[in-house]
């Protein structure tokens, strides 16, 4: 696992939503070697962790990434005051593993709450030949929906309260997909409730599939093992670490917790 670390400018900032807010770092080196699923690891003034946030966006022309994060705590609250113009401390791409683009033509691309920007990039890849399904608790915590769109792929959006978009949950409108056109390969991210469905729903119809997981992280390099997830290979159940062997998982190697 390649990666550098260094500060870098904020040459855009905004607030997406309530606690929701993108940034666009300059990085050459690091976007010229980024690769969609990874992440960055940002150091929050007076914190000693780090906190990992998603690749929400690689441009490699122009050298930049895109973050989007949502505030959960003292840390990210730190990070949300880092003025444009102003330095970022990140140690970047941080992921063994990120998302298989090679995996077929058509593909469904799910994304839940916070779990949405790491789903973009794919969304860019795919273009006309993705279905981006979005899920979110309610219309005031809706983003990149307008991002989604501008890739050329189909948008559908759901809410839980159904105070936008279609009411209901994200695995509803996935069957629903998959009965009208059966696609070669299912991406998601979000809650693991939410994953371990579609890691079903993706078995039961024969359809190749791979999660990002949200797990906690101390260092993001694999030192610490604080982000251990339970996986299976060749009939054989050990422990991964989300930092290091992942984040991204083919389905089938994950094991979820009831």
């Amino acid at each position: 696992m390649k990666y550098t670390q260094g500060k870098y400018a904020v040459i855009s900032k905004k607030a997406l939503a309530k606690e929701i807010y993108d940034m666009t770092i300059l990085c050459p080196e690091i976007a010229a070697i980024a690769e969609a699923g990874q992440f960055i690891n940002i150091k929050a003034e007076g914190f000693m962790l780090r906190r990992p946030i998603s690749i929400a966006e690689i441009n490699k022309d122009k050298g930049t990434l895109r973050i989007i994060f949502e505030v959960r705590g003292n840390g990210t609250k730190e990070l949300s005051q880092i003025p444009e113009g102003g330095m970022i401390d990140i140690i970047a791409p941080l992921g063994g593993r990120g998302f298989d683009l090679s995996l077929g033509k058509k593909a469904v691309i799910i994304g839940g709450g916070i779990g949405n920007p790491p789903m973009l990039p794919i969304a860019q890849h795919y273009k006309k030949n993705a279905v981006v399904i979005s899920g979110f608790r309610s219309a005031n915590a809706v983003i990149l929906q307008e991002d989604f769109a501008a890739s050329g792929a189909d948008v559908i959006l759901c809410t839980d309260d159904g105070t936008t978009g279609r009411k209901g949950f994200v695995t509803e409108a996935l069957a629903e997909v998959i009965a009208n056109e059966k696609p070669d390969v299912i991406y998601a991210c979000g809650p693991n409730v939410m994953l371990r469905k579609i890691v079903e729903i993706a078995r039961d119809n024969s359809i190749k599939c791979q999660v990002s997981l949200e797990e906690r992280m101390g260092c993001g390099i694999g030192a610490c093992l604080v982000c251990a997830c339970r996986t299976i290979r060749d009939g054989e159940e050990f422990y991964s670490h989300v930092c290091k062997d992942g984040p991204v998982f083919d389905a089938e190697e994950v094991i979820f917790d009831e």
